[in-house]
């Protein structure tokens, strides 16, 4: 980095904030799909076990039903691929808890294997970018194999039974593609298209970010969807026309008045976009035939190498000087920390409050604090929710079968408001797994998930604090300096005297995805503890000279298109 950047004095320990953790937002616009596949998973293999009369098993098969909530931000084709890894990740993880539990009975060498296990699978899900539900999943599932008696003759059988359940969890989450194919891409569409309206209607650098990113996850979307539709090609063209917008000026000026589309006219598209109708057909934007097949170029391209930079992508993750590895850390010190702490206390079986320490490391520690007060807050109401239906579930199994179902759905459909929301549903669904194996004392299972809650949010987060992560403020300097690189690529582009059509859309397009990384890694930064100081002046002048160059770049391919039009070019 320059020696003339401006570094910003920051305190080393920040404020931690009480309310604004609590607050509710707007559910997700694909809330009722995770939530309706896991029903579905799910309903399936307890059905069956009901009657069969070996509901004692259904631990086994919902960790493979559980595997239906991921990938749903997805496109069918990296859906169906990222689904199937989750079901063979989650075989891996129960294996090795299976093997443990059957090997030993050391509740202290368990909890060192759930640990490792939770460090392991919280690196894995930030390096291959998984999406929500995250690691949480992985440790609340394998956390509690651990824990359950276990014969080593009875692994295959049980591990049998996961993967089951996972093939038709994959079934589930990829089979609408038969229906609707181009859901998800409909969806993304619709995101960048609404983010570019208020954007236009309220321009400013919070408006421009949200909207940057959303055109960005559109095109990420569209370009891993595979092979071009009609469909696909509509959609394209209207991502078009949200760039355009961005393209308008500079922030604070009149973005809609620039690009020639009103905010009404864009969010009315986006409603179509998700509908199931037919996609709307816009009026061509400047540059958009340009821009089209600079994007098919960049299709083919990725084609050839998508699984290979996955590949490279796992592999950062894990290598030494990777960012993630000090969270990493983190999940392991924490996790064991909670779980000895449980144990110390007289819990029997302490994989709560390994789940829940767990649970709370999110990108920094502030977002750690805030998960740390959304999770005590939900676990602490459920368990009042536990204690009133429990009667009713113990009036039969299929009682029993009905509000797991409920629960699941219901988790799903809060979660996405707040997470604290969503836990109050969680934690009976997760309380009357147990009730499966057989029925335990009410006033045990509540008091050691109140215990274990507590111990794992308080251990968790002094973890969380002392484990320091310098390495992201080391993230920010590298995603400042690829910014810097990737403008002057595009600037490079713009000065030539006939820039490609192609050349200029790969220039805007890694310039793009450069101030997205930007603004992640100074987020992330941003709230974490024991940081030196980081160049936030320099963070924001690179992301203002970085829009005005977009818009520069998006304005010549307009340029280009009209000249071509004219039969100037």
């Amino acid at each position: 980095m320059s020696d003339t950047t401006i570094l910003s004095r920051q305190p080393s320990v920040r404020r931690l904030p009480l309310a604004a953790p609590l607050r509710l937002a707007r559910p997700s616009d694909m809330w009722f799909k995770p939530a309706l596949s896991v029903v579905v998973a799910t309903a399936i293999p307890d059905l069956v076990l009901f009657a069969m009369d070996r509901l004692d098993l259904v631990m086994y098969t919902m960790a493979g039903s559980l595997c239906a909530l991921y990938g749903h931000n997805l496109p069918y084709v990296r859906r169906a691929r990222a689904v199937a890894g989750v079901v063979v990740s989650m075989v891996i993880g129960m294996a090795i808890s299976l093997v443990a539990a059957s090997l030993t009975g050391s509740t202290a060498v368990l909890i060192a294997v759930g640990a490792l296990l939770a460090a392991g699978q919280k690196t894995l899900c930030d390096a291959t970018r998984i999406g929500p539900p995250g690691p949480v999943i992985f440790t609340f599932v394998t956390s509690a194999a651990l824990f359950a008696p276990q014969r080593l003759g009875q692994v295959p059988g049980h591990l049998a039974l996961t993967l089951a359940a996972g093939v038709i969890s994959w079934l589930v989450t990829a089979g609408p593609a038969a229906i609707r194919r181009e859901g998800p891409e409909r969806r993304a569409t619709a995101r960048a298209l609404d983010a570019a309206a208020a954007y236009a209607d309220a321009p400013g650098h919070r408006t421009r970010r949200a909207a940057v990113a959303a055109v960005h996850a559109a095109w990420q979307t569209l370009l891993a969807a595979g092979r071009p539709t009609p469909v696909r090609a509509a959609l394209e063209r209207l991502v078009v026309h949200a760039e355009a917008v961005l393209a308008g000026g500079a922030p604070g000026t009149s973005a809609a008045a620039s690009a020639g589309v009103e905010p009404e006219r864009l969010r009315a598209w986006a409603r179509q976009a998700r509908a199931r109708g037919p996609v709307p057909t816009p009026p061509p934007a400047p540059g958009a035939s340009d821009e089209l097949f600079g994007i098919d170029a960049e299709r083919a391209a990725r084609r050839a190498g998508s699984r290979r930079d996955g590949r490279r992508a796992l592999l950062r993750g894990f290598a030494p000087g990777s960012p993630l590895l000090p969270i990493g850390a983190r999940v392991l010190i924490g996790c064991a920390l909670a779980g000895y702490v449980s144990q110390a206390v007289g819990v029997g079986r302490p994989y709560w409050a390994i789940v829940t320490a767990a649970s709370l490391y999110q990108a920094n520690v502030t977002l750690s604090w805030n998960r740390a007060l959304q999770r005590t807050l939900g676990n602490l109401i459920g368990v009042l929710v536990f204690a009133a239906v429990l009667p009713v579930t113990r009036t039969g199994p299929l009682a029993l079968i009905g509000f797991c179902l409920l629960f699941g759905f219901a988790a799903e459909a809060l979660i996405t408001r707040n997470y604290w929301l969503g836990s109050i549903a969680v934690t009976p669904m997760a309380l009357l797994v147990l009730e499966f194996g057989g029925t335990h004392p009410a006033g045990e299972l509540i008091g050691d998930r109140v215990l274990d809650t507590l111990i794992g949010a308080g251990v968790g987060m002094l973890a969380a604090m002392l484990v320091t992560n310098r390495r992201a403020a080391g993230r920010l300097e590298k995603a400042l300096d690829a910014t810097d690189r990737a403008r002057a690529h595009a600037v490079h582009a713009l000065a030539a005297p006939q820039p490609t059509p192609a050349a200029l859309d790969a220039a805007r397009r890694r310039l793009t995805g450069s101030l997205v990384e930007l603004r992640e890694a100074d987020d992330t930064a941003a709230g974490e503890w024991w940081q030196r100081a980081l160049p936030q002046e320099q963070v924001l002048a690179a992301e203002q000279a970085g829009h005005r160059t977009l818009a520069a770049t998006a304005k010549r391919q307009g340029l280009i298109a009209s000249a071509q039009e004219n039969g100037a070019v």
